[in-house]
């Protein structure tokens, strides 16, 4: 019987900078265009082993798939699916801004309305 794998929270938990959002889409760009290996990417990135594999962590955390196939990282899905789910930075909107944003009926909508409820309860 084939194990059903965990559906990822539509959500992370972690802040990222626009810098680190930056890096981690180019991360899923580089892996979209073929098998890297660690040292390729790291290269590419400017990155040091740990933040590499802090960077990894965070991407399979948002469900994205990673694996790691003959020493080479391969992006297991297209890169619009993979990008979609990645972290954004904080936009720094004011309050009144995300209340108007927060127009709407789409899941995205009652998503932020939750976050305005949270701050104004």
């Amino acid at each position: 019987m084939a194990r059903k794998r965990a559906t990822p929270k539509s959500s992370v938990a972690k802040t990222v900078t626009a810098e680190r959002a930056a890096r981690l889409y180019r991360l899923l760009t580089l892996l979209a265009s073929g098998p890297q290996t660690r040292t390729t990417l790291i290269r590419k990135l400017r990155l040091d082993v740990r933040g590499f594999y802090r960077d990894l962590g965070l991407l399979r955390s948002c469900g994205i798939d990673l694996p790691l196939i003959k020493h080479r990282y391969h992006l297991a899905e297209n890169i619009e699916q993979a990008s979609a789910r990645l972290p954004f930075p904080d936009p720094h909107l004011s309050l009144g801004e995300a209340i108007q944003l927060a127009k709407g009926r789409t899941a995205v909508h009652r998503k932020l309305k939750e976050q305005i409820a949270r701050i104004v309860k």
